[in-house]
């Protein structure tokens, strides 16, 4: 039977190469790709990964070859259905409540009925059995889930709670989760509400290094138009360097038991720590979903990437 790969994508803007990558392994692999994003709108990739004459400002040269912009033009193009009506995460996983919410929340009961619920601990106990629910059936479809990078997760990935359910449940039916770039940072955010520990702790993984940061110049997309962020006197949103140090986020995640490897100055940098999949940036896009494919078609390496003597 084929396999199926479930794919987020910000609505904010992803950088194209780390999904033409992976996703051109999975259409190599027969593999069905289906994609998500946090509130159901297509997403779209970011200008400058479409074009081959942005300079990276860190490596001082083009991250994108001209193959790549045309294969991410391709995908990108309105006349290609493929992003078209992704799946809606806020509509298969419930809303997370506050404990001090006092309004009332509608639920749809197992009879199709509405139920009106005014109580904290009956908020929580809903949430927990509709997010069980969630879980369950999205990763009994999926054979792994694959989280996309670029700026835009910054904005609407990385510390949504719907994105670490979502993530909660492959790693509960342990399948392989991937994920590039800055989109790493959903594993570290990733955590059940009852645990501050991420679920990385412990693991080996890589990410977008401090040396690999901009120092100016992050932008993102709107979401309603799929163009770069403007002002209204028409200059486009630079939001300065990135929100936060992923390398720092990472190292504090995977605790003393774990490693962040940046590998810097190396071309690649892709870690195997199963289910973990995760992939430094640009240039490990093909090797990122060519470990996915891997693991699903052969079961291995469970570890790879980040000890020589303990690749396997």
């Amino acid at each position: 039977m084929s396999k199926s790969i479930l794919i987020v994508l910000s609505e904010w803007g992803f950088w194209g190469e780390e999904l033409v990558g992976p996703l051109e392994q999975f259409d190599r692999a027969g593999y069905r790709s289906v994609f998500c994003t946090p509130t159901g709108r297509r997403a779209h990739a970011l200008p400058p990964s479409m074009d081959p004459e942005f300079e990276d400002p860190p490596l001082g040269k083009s991250v994108t070859s001209r193959e790549t912009a045309e294969k991410v033009k391709a995908v990108e193009d309105a006349s290609n259905p493929r992003l078209d009506n992704p799946r809606n995460l806020s509509a298969i996983f419930p809303e997370r409540p506050y404990w001090s919410d006092r309004e009332e929340i509608r639920y749809m009961d197992e009879s199709g009925e509405l139920e009106t619920v005014k109580s904290p601990l009956r908020k929580w106990e809903r949430y927990y059995s509709l997010r069980a629910k969630a879980q369950r059936e999205t990763a009994d479809e999926f054979d792994a889930l694959l989280i996309v990078g670029g700026s835009g997760p910054m904005i609407d990935l990385v510390n949504n709670y719907r994105v670490h359910d979502l993530i909660l449940g492959f790693l509960e039916q342990d399948k392989p989760i991937a994920a590039e770039c800055y989109g790493v940072a959903c594993l570290a955010q990733a955590r059940n509400f009852d645990d501050s520990r991420s679920i990385i702790w412990g693991k080996h993984v890589t990410g977008h290094a401090k040396e690999y940061d901009y120092k100016d110049n992050t932008g993102v997309l709107d979401p309603e138009t799929g163009r770069i962020l403007t002002r209204a006197s028409g200059n486009w949103v630079n939001l300065g360097p990135p929100f936060y140090t992923l390398e720092y986020m990472l190292r504090d995640a995977v605790g003393p038991d774990g490693q962040f490897h940046p590998n810097v100055g190396r071309e690649t940098s892709v870690i195997v720590d199963y289910p973990f999949i995760t992939g430094r940036s640009t240039p490990d896009s093909v090797l990122t979903g060519e470990m996915i494919v891997k693991l699903l078609e052969t079961g291995g390496p469970r570890r790879w990437g980040w000890a020589t003597a303990r690749q396997s």
